[in-house]
């Protein structure tokens, strides 16, 4: 690779990420599903203009590592507070009935009798844990239903969802290093917890005094971003906990700064959308191999994607139940939380660095995040179809 290859490698994926971004809009899917193919066109599945380089994949860090901020930034803790029960339940069986039925589709493919395939398993369920809410708010809000009871329930749901599918990845993360001890893992988890909460009460405090002149000042923009990356620093450095874990905590202690939030997040996702997520998102596709492709790779593809989606139906429409919620609106809300975006890439992402995924199987998680993000708004729309008489 030359020394000024690396200008082409960004200018390419900017390119072609937003090309057939535009192209999926025109067609009614989520613009991720076009980067995704646009990854996978240039690299060696596709043209073969572009490998991936280190310079790439540290980028591409930084773009998860942005995007997880900026959704702890959204994070409406006021929202939280109103459904309370209801969606602390939804998102608990959300998570862990779609690590049994996913990391089971796994084991029954490629599992061993082995505690390393155990583990492996439970990395793919928890790709699947994470539930991409901007599918289903975008599919609510055109029919008019985002302010209904269900759409409270499925924000408030999915935002617990995904803080829990990270706690259980930084779990995961750690017990997948066999040189470390399972109780300081632990141990090192609460110290995280106990840093996160002293280190968010000083900076919250600091940044509500800076907020009251600088609210829509750049420099805000600038100090939250050092305030991200030093979290996602400290995390995987210091506690052993995944990086973007801490991203998403740094957002969370801001998310209650209005004054000064909206403004930070319109930054960030400048600055992501501009640069780091078009790569992030080219880089899995990158990476996922085609070639490698077999009958076996296809079938289980096809397990995976029907325990994707019936995981989170049932665990979600349950856990809707247990509450007083009509059949109608838990089927709504088990169907609201199936679609799969950025977040289950991301984990994805964090499997194959550490190990635990095997990268011939991507193709196959691709494959099923982008068709549940597709599948997602067509069966939300028929559970509100109204019965002929």
């Amino acid at each position: 690779m030359g020394a000024y290859d690396y200008l082409l490698a960004i200018a390419l994926i900017l390119l072609f990420t937003k090309l057939f971004g535009i192209a999926s809009a025109k067609v009614h899917m989520p613009q991720v599903v076009g980067a995704l193919i646009a990854g996978v066109l240039l690299g060696p599945s596709g043209v073969g203009l572009l490998n991936e380089s280190d310079f790439l994949l540290k980028t591409s860090e930084i773009g998860v590592i942005m995007l997880m901020f900026t959704a702890g930034i959204d994070t409406d803790i006021g929202e939280l507070k109103k459904t309370g029960g209801a969606a602390l339940l939804i998102a608990i069986l959300g998570v862990f009935v779609p690590i049994v039925f996913c990391g089971g589709a796994y084991y029954l493919f490629f599992g061993g009798s082995d505690f390393g395939s155990v583990l492996n398993a439970a990395f793919v369920g928890v790709v699947f844990a994470a539930t991409s809410v901007s599918i289903t708010v975008e599919t609510l809000t055109e029919m008019g239903k985002i302010k209904s009871n269900v759409g409270a329930t499925l924000l408030s749901a999915a935002i617990i969802d995904d803080i829990i599918g990270i706690i259980v990845l930084s779990v995961l993360t750690g017990i997948s290093d066999k040189s470390v001890n399972p109780l300081m893992v632990t141990l090192k988890i609460l110290l995280f917890f106990a840093f996160t909460a002293v280190v968010g009460f000083v900076v919250y405090h600091l940044f509500k005094r800076i907020a009251v002149n600088h609210a829509h000042n750049r420099r805000i923009a600038v100090w939250a971003l050092a305030f991200c990356l030093i979290m996602a620093y400290c995390a995987e450095t210091i506690f052993g906990v995944a990086d973007i874990t801490g991203a998403y905590f740094a957002g969370v202690i801001l998310c209650n700064l209005t004054n000064m939030r909206q403004y930070v997040a319109k930054k960030m996702t400048v600055a992501s959308y501009l640069v780091f997520s078009p790569i992030f998102f080219a880089g899995i596709g990158l990476r996922t191999d085609l070639s490698g492709i077999t009958p076996k790779i296809l079938i289980f593809a096809a397990v995976l994607f029907a325990a994707a989606v019936i995981s989170k139906i049932i665990g979600c429409g349950f856990g809707a139940r247990v509450f007083k919620m009509g059949k109608r609106d838990s089927l709504r809300v088990g169907v609201g939380m199936v679609a799969r975006g950025e977040v289950a890439l991301m984990v994805a992402q964090k499997g194959i660095t550490s190990g635990n995924i095997d990268p011939d199987i991507l193709p196959a998680i691709v494959l099923c995040v982008v068709l549940a993000a597709l599948i997602t708004p067509v069966l939300l729309k028929l559970t509100y179809r109204e019965k002929k008489a």
